[in-house]
């Protein structure tokens, strides 16, 4: 059975997506509000704000008029503003500087202290590894590897042969 986006959505699944998909014409609290509509809702706007205060202090700006890294700031608020109960991140760090990775694996480290379950497609496999517990790498479309992240960090041979570290 495939499953349809709004049966995902009410199952409690919320992407991500690399593009973001920032609402044009709706501000950055707007965009969060949007999500908020249809029960069940998810985290407070308060509490959202508290996470991203870059997105508090933009909360009146147009979304699509931040830069990359506040999108996808918003992109994570809006997603976390729904009653999520598993997380799908694709390409989180995408043309994103540095010092925005950071802020946003704090923000995902806080997400997985409150045990909430965050599946990453990401290239930058150093930063996705650091906040893994369980890694599974891909070869060619098929399985390489599926074991624990620490696992992968500790075998050097298994990182040069498929991640190139």
């Amino acid at each position: 059975h495939e499953m349809k986006v709004h049966e995902a959505a009410r199952a409690g699944i919320s992407l991500v997506p690399e593009d973001r998909r920032i609402i044009p014409g709706l501000t950055v609290e707007e965009n969060i509000d949007i999500a908020q509509i249809a029960p069940p809702k998810g985290w407070s706007k308060e509490r959202l704000f508290e996470l991203f205060p870059r997105l508090a202090e933009r909360r009146t700006q147009e979304g699509t008029t931040l830069s990359g890294g506040e999108q996808q700031m918003l992109a994570l608020a809006r997603a976390l503003a729904r009653d999520v109960k598993m997380l799908l991140l694709d390409e989180p760090y995408e043309g994103l500087a540095p010092v925005i990775v950071q802020e946003i694996e704090k923000t995902l480290e806080e997400i997985k202290v409150h045990g909430m379950t965050t599946i990453i497609v990401e290239q930058n496999a150093i930063a996705a590894l650091h906040l893994a517990d369980r890694a599974i790498i891909l070869d060619m479309g098929q399985v390489a590897f599926d074991g624990t992240a620490a696992e992968v960090l500790d075998n050097k041979e298994l990182r040069h042969e498929y991640l190139a570290i």
